[in-house]
């Protein structure tokens, strides 16, 4: 049965208010109230969202989702979990650069049983920020999130966390990665990882470039096309912001 999502997750506002009783207004004026999703930087009506039927979905995001930002972006973290599943057919571990906080890892380890599966999950970053740093600063960078992703995954013996700067962190990358996604926030980065690891995927194996579509990061999407035209490959920007490319 389709229900509905609404929260107060969005950037790049000039009037917050404003924008809020526009969606309202927008929610008002539908005949069917239900299928309704208003969330980071995505207003859309008469859909499925069959995600918030997921009950595994739905119970591995509610435990791990607590911040504001983290419950925002259910339909990105619900397009990750896609993306994983179809992978779990395919011979090859998991990969994540640009983990943060690790909250979206770890419900897509969740949601799939990865202990079950034998697959292992790489989780990469940096953990902190200066201004040196080619990637912008989060509000949790700093001195002890390393460690404290360490702990949100030591139940997890299968999942791997390094820190550090992409690609020289890569040496213990699996040989190959049947699932990976990219939040770099930084087309040099990016193309570096994908430099280093995309022809570990094999066929079928599944991409996601989780700031690929969004406006402000335009580098990222100039850098990222240019360098698939090169070998062949379309990526599909999701209205999520997302991109998507199958090996």
């Amino acid at each position: 049965m389709a229900k509905s999502f609404n929260s107060n997750f969005f950037y790049q506002l000039s009037n917050f208010e404003l924008f809020r009783h526009g969606v309202e207004a927008i929610y008002k004026a539908l005949r069917v109230k239900d299928g309704f999703f208003a969330s980071d930087g995505l207003v859309a009506y008469w859909r499925n969202l069959g995600f918030l039927d997921d009950e595994a979905f739905v119970a591995a995001h509610k435990r791990n989702a607590v911040e504001g930002h983290e419950k925002g972006i259910i339909w990105r973290t619900a397009t990750l979990v896609w993306a994983a599943r179809q992978a779990l057919k395919l011979d090859g571990d998991f990969v994540e650069c640009g983990c943060y906080k690790g909250v979206s890892a770890r419900i897509v380890a969740e949601t799939v049983d990865l202990a079950s599966t034998g697959k292992r999950f790489f989780l990469y970053d940096l953990f902190e920020h200066d201004e040196a740093m080619p990637h912008h600063a989060m509000p949790e960078h700093g001195p002890d999130l390393y460690q404290r992703t360490l702990e949100r995954f030591a139940d997890m013996p299968n999942v791997v966390v390094t820190k550090g700067l992409i690609p020289d962190t890569l040496a213990n990358a699996p040989d190959k990665i049947a699932f990976m996604h990219i939040d770099m926030n930084n087309a040099r980065g990016e193309i570096a990882a994908l430099e280093h690891l995309f022809d570990r995927m094999p066929p079928g194996g599944v991409l996601v470039l989780d700031d690929y579509g969004q406006l402000g990061y335009r580098d990222q999407f100039d850098a990222e096309n240019a360098w698939f035209a090169a070998r062949g490959y379309h990526v599909l920007e999701s209205p999520t912001g997302q991109g998507l490319v199958i090996k």
